[in-house]
């Protein structure tokens, strides 16, 4: 058996600090693959989270760090960046010997190997259609991170979708703004497709089914085909028809242009992140 394949079929022992809607949807995929939960530890100050892991997953959270944390293989940082610190702080003498794999935004793996006195870390951007199996995430690893490390990160991210790593961190900013927080792009054009459906006549039901409709379509075509965006938007853009009038329209008020300064704003607040949470 290749080491690979050793490494996709055992079972290994991972630690989750904090409990919330991403680690539950990494939890959730790693018990799908067949992970006991026994592997699986949580630490989780909020005593209502740490029931409904319980009763979700049948899992046993800490409220703090202990002990059980030394078991852990890989780490899942799973926190808000400005609690990242004070938790580090208090988990790295648990911790020493595990992989660091951080889905907090903004956090430089620079702080967090100094919080956490280890190089094995890998940062991840992961976002929210994790929670149902078709997450986009990209992760960056120091140079530390071994291959054999970089194949348990895959398999532990894989369970929430798809994935690619980035060779510079400073990319992440780039990802964040555009795949982070890119499902609130989506369901903003939603919202406006479904007003508009129901400004004309539409019932808000009908409106809103069409329109998330025809993104899963849009997106399932764009991804089947090796033709890039703005082909296969010309390919339903006939001069002088319905689409064309839209496009113009778009064009005129400078859509295009807007939302890509607004990319811009989110990859600077990224990058804010960092400077204002990272600090050693």
């Amino acid at each position: 058996m290749s080491s690979t394949a050793a490494t996709e079929k055992r079972h290994f022992h991972i630690a989750f600090i904090g409990g919330g809607n991403m680690a539950s949807a990494i939890i959730g995929g790693l018990i799908r693959q067949g992970l006991p939960a026994s592997y699986i530890d949580v630490v989780e100050p909020y005593a209502e989270t740490r029931e409904k892991l319980q009763r979700q997953f049948s899992l046993q959270p800490m409220e703090v760090p202990g002990l059980g944390l030394n078991r852990a293989e890989l780490v899942v940082w799973a926190i808000k960046p400005q609690t990242f610190k004070d938790a580090a702080l208090q988990a790295r003498f648990h911790t020493r010997n595990a992989i660091h794999l951080s889905v907090a935004a903004g956090i430089r793996s620079d702080s967090i190997a100094h919080w956490l006195g280890s190089e094995h870390v890998v940062r991840c951007m992961p976002n929210t259609p994790a929670l149902v199996g078709k997450g986009m995430t990209a992760m960056f690893a120091r140079e530390a991170v071994t291959p054999q490390d970089r194949q348990l990160v895959e398999r532990v991210i894989g369970t929430t979708g798809e994935s690619l790593w980035v060779d510079r961190e400073e990319h992440l900013d780039a990802v964040t703004a555009l795949s982070g927080s890119g499902p609130a792009y989506v369901f903003y054009f939603l919202e406006a497709m479904s007003e508009a459906g129901a400004a004309m006549g539409l019932s808000r039901e009908q409106a809103y089914k069409l329109a998330v409709g025809t993104f899963m379509g849009a997106s399932a075509l764009a991804q089947a085909s090796d033709e890039p965006p703005e082909i296969l938007r010309q390919r339903v853009t006939s001069k002088g028809g319905t689409t064309y009038a839209a496009i113009t329209s778009l064009e005129q008020d400078n859509v295009k242009q807007l939302f890509e300064r607004a990319l811009h704003a989110a990859r600077h607040r990224a990058k804010e992140l960092g400077d204002e949470f990272g600090s050693n």
